[in-house]
């Protein structure tokens, strides 16, 4: 693979100019004064040369028309000699609808502008006209595309997927050239990636019976590994040149904590200074773009602000963004933002805003987004212009937040970015593929084995999985019809030949394919019959028999649910799922290494320096306000001298705390990890798993980013250190598969994968079943899927939620870690909580109702906590 390193082969303004044709260069001149940036210097010729391109680079730097320059290029001079037909010759892929229709804005400049200087000159050609096609588009404007196709069709993946399997469309993509697919992080780590990697393929395949095949270019603002991802980009076998410009900005960052101690303030002094802070910072800019990690938290800041400072914050002035909106209102707020009629706007993880914001000087973060890459991308829409500082503040109010949101802007302005996972031989999507080539006609399965390899994705698809999936779709298993599950495709084993069946082939694939699920609320209930309220159904992945949550400020046990409905009874213990659970992102497991290296120096600094000198240094090296530096310095310690330095977890030690609840009669292991919320979220089940086998008992659990808890009968205990080392990388699958047997997680994820695997229709004769009704017929299916030997729905499920849900390579880096010796496990036994373990041991209060109680705990913890080290006692 070739990669560009920066700063190599960025070529001159006058090279890239002499490329261009006149018009286009005449345009460069007067549009862009005839100077590029950084990414267009390195991509633009590249491109021009028919090369496989991954564009890295920061929002605002220029990475549309680093992809697009070149293709408008030989476009118009295509156009010029009478060569353009009416065909499309350019897809542009968007995973976003709100992000095509800024594309299309910003593709109308450069191709009006070099229309118009053509006038000009008297160059009379055919326009170069570009549209965009998706789910919203009216019938009438795909009718018009059908017959006048246009040269650049911007598209999202799922487009791109019917129109493949569209007789009337097809055609027209034959003459396909260039390929764009922007935003590829946030594709690459989904199976909407997936999903695009083979439709990749099969228009390969479409494009080569009349050509060469096209160029694919890809843009992201912050993605690793680029090297993998350019892979996923071009396809196994193919040659691709990277070019990485993606920290040629300036960074402005700062972490900023309201008070000096998050535990002494109170609800209402901690509240005061959050909006005291967020108003001074909006008012010192013009135009300030808000982030909260909950669409909950979006709307309860726009109020507060409106609320405590009527005077300043109206309808007017003012919005909210998020995903729950209608489109007219998102689309509302979008066009006052990017034209600086807005003083702010706070919107939720949504990536619907698009990119082109040039007013926002500021991006506020209320709470830790988990991830550099996440954070990058946030405050990358401030300064949406080359050469402007990119200036971003993140606001923490959990003390938990402190130290990862330390680390993680320092590594951002340093480049770091967090790897992601692409996932890998995804039974379901190949199902849809399969079934889509089938609908193509007569069809041999070798030569769709041959075509599906050639997606990164599944270069190491065995053919036994293959087969899996064919045999599923020919109806080969016994029962499935009386299911009314019925055949999609023939397939003839001895030919090795397959192709439709049914008439009604095609209309089931094109209203049921895609990959973004299906999403209900449960009706929660008393077993008496008494309506409590609503809960995500993700909210359930956690759940099992037993577990209590709270719900409208009540507390309810889990007992059963059926289809859209849970059954609860309601109960005075502690909860043990915090009801922010499901909306919590996830800490990556690369930014929790880096933190638990952070952790490993602080102790040693610890050693030979006092708290002036070390915060002093912190404010040095982290860009961290005084009340963040003197809060971490002040939980390192307390910690170190409560319990001493074995107690803080390091990247070569897992610390387990072990405490005795006399109160709930229980026995409490604090796993201190900081590995993140999915890798724990795995690691805890296998933990639980061996715990329960070995012990004999009902075991809880709690998860969180620092680590988890482990809850067992008073009278029953465990040995968390002999536990941990005899886990063998080798068993962790086959645990994992017991572990979720039969558990909530299970029968959502074989819900969803049943659907895309069109085993469950969502829509039908028109028709549409909601996610509640598929959940019931996925809760009838499952365990007959489960007696089906090798059965591809089953089997698709299991490796989504042990290799992508519980990141199941992570885990077993480090039971190897374990086994081998490199990672310690530590066992401390307390009287009380250690303030690193503070967070691990409030998960079931973690509540915004029971945020009094959650805050009186901390305290009563650091009392604890200080009167030990007061009287000098340490363990």
């Amino acid at each position: 693979m070739e990669r560009e390193p920066v700063g190599q082969k960025e070529h001159s303004d006058e090279e890239i100019l002499g490329l261009l044709d006149e018009n286009v260069r005449e345009w460069c001149i007067r549009r862009l004064g005839g100077r590029f940036t950084p990414p267009q210097r390195m991509a633009v010729p590249l491109i021009h040369k028919d090369k496989n391109v991954l564009i890295s680079s920061p929002t605002g730097s220029g990475k549309t028309l680093s992809a697009f320059l070149s293709i408008i290029d030989k476009l118009f001079t295509r156009a010029k000699t009478g060569g353009l037909e009416d065909s499309v010759y350019c897809l542009y892929i968007s995973p976003l609808k709100s992000l095509a229709n800024d594309i299309h804005k910003n593709l109308s400049a450069p191709l009006d502008g070099i229309q118009e200087i053509a006038r000009e000159r008297g160059d009379r050609h055919t326009p170069i006209r570009h549209a965009i096609r998706h789910g919203d588009t009216p019938k009438a404007e795909k009718a018009k595309m059908a017959r006048k196709p246009p040269h650049i069709l911007n598209i999202t993946p799922e487009t791109l997927g019917i129109l493949l399997n569209s007789p009337k469309f097809r055609e027209n993509l034959r003459t396909v050239r260039w390929v764009v697919v922007d935003e590829i992080h946030s594709l690459a780590g989904s199976k909407r990636g997936v999903h695009l990697s083979v439709s990749l393929e099969r228009l390969e395949e479409l494009v080569k019976e009349s050509g060469t095949g096209f160029v694919r270019i890809g843009c992201s603002a912050t993605i690793e590994p680029l090297e993998e991802v350019g892979r996923f980009l071009v396809g196994a076998g193919r040659d691709v040149s990277i070019v990485d410009t993606r920290f040629a900005r300036e960074f402005d960052l700062q972490l900023l904590c309201p008070v000096p101690d998050l535990i002494e303030a109170t609800p209402e002094d901690l509240s005061r200074r959050l909006y005291e802070t967020i108003h001074r910072l909006v008012w010192e800019h013009n135009n300030t773009l808000i982030f909260t990690n909950t669409r909950n938290g979006a709307e309860r800041i726009l109020h507060n602000l409106r609320t405590r400072y009527p005077e300043c914050y109206t309808d007017e002035n003012t919005g909210c963004h998020h995903g729950s909106m209608g489109a007219e209102g998102r689309l509302a707020i979008e066009e006052r933002l990017k034209s600086g009629k807005v003083k702010a706007v706070t919107t939720s993880t949504s990536l619907e805003l698009g990119v082109d914001m040039p007013h926002v000087d500021l991006v506020l973060q209320v709470g830790s987004p988990k991830s550099v890459a996440a954070l990058l991308q946030r405050i990358g829409r401030a300064g949406h212009r080359l050469g402007e500082v990119v200036k971003g503040r993140v606001v923490v109010l959990d003390r938990d937040e402190l130290v990862e949101c330390a680390v993680m802007l320092r590594e951002g302005q340093n480049g770091f970015v967090d790897r992601i996972h692409i996932p890998e031989n995804c039974l379901d999507v190949l199902a849809q593929h399969v079934f889509g080539m089938a609908l193509e006609g007569r069809q041999q399965t070798a030569r769709i084995l041959d075509l599906v390899r050639r997606s990164y994705c599944y270069r190491n698809l065995e053919e036994d999985d293959f087969m899996s999936v064919v045999r599923y779709l020919a109806g080969d298993y016994a029962g499935l019809e009386e299911r009314h599950i019925y055949a999609k495709i023939w397939h003839d084993p001895e030919t090795g030949m397959i192709g439709k069946r049914g008439r009604n082939a095609r209309m089931i694939y094109f209203l049921n394919s895609g990959t973004i699920p299906d999403e209900f609320s449960c009706d929660v209930l008393t077993r008496s019959g008494v309506f409590a309220g609503n809960l995500d159904e993700k909210y359930l992945e956690r759940m099992n028999k037993g577990d209590v949550f709270v719900l409208g400020g009540q507390r309810y046990m889990f007992a059963y649910r059926r289809g859209g409905k849970l059954y609860v009874d309601p109960t005075t213990a502690r909860p043990t799922i915090p009801s922010w659970f499901s909306e919590k992102l996830p800490l990556s497991f690369d930014l929790g290494l880096h933190a638990l290296q952070f952790k490993e120096t602080m102790v040693e600094r610890m050693r030979t320096a006092g708290t002036e000198e070390i915060v002093e240094g912190l404010r040095a090296e982290y860009p961290i306000d005084e009340n963040s530096a003197r809060s971490i310095c002040a939980i390192f310690e307390q910690q170190v001298c409560y319990l001493g330095d074995e107690a803080v977890p390091t990247p070569g030690r897992i610390v387990v705390e072990e405490h005795v609840d006399r109160e709930n009669h229980r026995r409490l292991y604090y796993f201190m990890t900081n590995y993140g919320l999915r890798f724990n979220d795995g690691f805890s089940r296998i933990v639980a798993f061996m715990v329960a086998r070995d012990v004999t008992t009902n075991v809880s659990v709690g998860i969180s980013d620092t680590g988890f808890l482990v809850s067992i009968p008073l009278e029953k205990r465990v040995d968390p250190v002999r536990l941990l080392r005899s886990i063998r990388s080798e068993e962790c699958r086959e645990i994992l598969e017991a572990a979720v047997e039969n558990t909530q997680l299970e029968k959502r994820v074989f819900r969803i994968n049943a659907a895309r695997s069109f085993m469950i229709l969502r829509n039908y004769h028109g028709r549409k079943r909601s996610a509640r009704r598929q959940q019931v017929s996925a809760d009838m299916l499952i365990a007959f899927a489960k007696r089906l030997d090798g059965f591809a729905v089953m089997r698709e499920t299991y490796r989504e939620v042990i290799e992508d849900k519980f990141e199941a390579e992570n885990i077993r880096k480090i039971v190897e870690g374990i086994g081998a010796g490199d990672i310690d496990v530590v066992l401390i036994r307390a009287a009380s909580p250690s303030p690193l373990a503070f967070g691990i041991a409030t998960l079931g209060v973690s509540d915004a109702v029971y945020a009094k109680d959650r805050l009186s705990m901390l305290r009563e913890f650091q009392r604890r906590v200080m009167s030990s080290i007061g009287g000098g006692a340490t363990a």
